[in-house]
């Protein structure tokens, strides 16, 4: 597949766009790790200043998926890290996009992986292994479910309910 940017996906699509079955996220993430461009098929994690269930899954074999979190949106801690970024990136996970903190920013963006926040916190989350896998759930009023595919990029990030072939 051509590298196409998410703003000639959105101009190529306005079917879908209009039918919500593309959608973009809100420009609220700031970009982390060396993979700016990234897309692959979404696996959902809800979880509230905690990441047990974060680590877990990025313990597992990527096959070239994303982990979208739904931290809440909370900017009170990080509910990821350096080591679980590192992780990730060495069992094959194209991405993670969390609603929420990351820290070790330093070690995050020396990865070959891509990855997007709110913003970095220096305080650890909880680990009381709290949250739902593979739930539907919302990013600023954006739905998202499991098994969408993420579109990544410099522009922002889009969801859709299908893999986009171009």
């Amino acid at each position: 597949m051509a590298l196409v940017t998410t703003a000639e996906v959105c101009d190529a699509n306005p079917q879908l766009i209009v039918s919500g079955e593309l959608r973009a996220l809100q420009p609220i993430f700031q970009i982390y790790g060396r993979r700016q461009v990234f897309s692959g098929p979404v696996v959902t994690l809800k979880v509230f200043e905690d990441n047990v269930l974060i680590r877990e899954f990025l313990e597992e074999k990527g096959n070239g998926r994303v982990l979208v979190v739904d931290g809440g949106g909370s900017l009170r801690c990080a509910i990821l890290g350096g080591n679980p970024v590192v992780q990730a990136q060495n069992n094959g996970w194209a991405g993670i996009v969390v609603n929420g903190c990351i820290r070790d920013v330093d070690e995050i963006n020396g990865c070959d992986i891509g990855v997007r926040a709110l913003a970095s916190h220096p305080m650890k989350a909880n680990k009381k292994g709290m949250g739902e896998k593979h739930v539907p759930i919302a990013i600023e009023g954006t739905r998202i479910c499991d098994g969408e595919w993420l579109y990544a990029d410099t522009d922002g990030i889009l969801i859709s309910r299908t893999e986009l072939s171009v």
